[in-house]
């Protein structure tokens, strides 16, 4: 008991549990932080990104729509630009 008490009074014992309790203290800020972070950048994706994706699919699809007719009136699809 004398030793335990004598331990756990030690300096070391003290800036030992000092320095976790510090340790944990940062990492749960980063944590938090780093959350933030993602919430910003998943909403920027969602605000920017996901509209963008959804125009180039319309324009593709509107593209594909134009050349089907193209082929179904027989002129075929039109020669690439700067041709001979």
């Amino acid at each position: 008991s004398r030793v335990t008490s004598s331990i756990t009074e030690s300096p070391i014992v003290y800036q030992g549990r000092r320095a976790a309790s510090d340790a944990a203290f940062v990492a749960k800020k980063l944590l938090k932080s780093t959350g933030r972070a993602a919430w910003i950048a998943g909403t920027t994706f969602l605000i920017l990104v996901v509209p963008l994706i959804i125009e180039m699919d319309r324009d593709a699809q509107l593209s594909e729509f134009e050349m089907q007719q193209a082929s179904l009136l027989g002129s075929g699809p039109a020669p690439p630009a700067g041709t001979k």
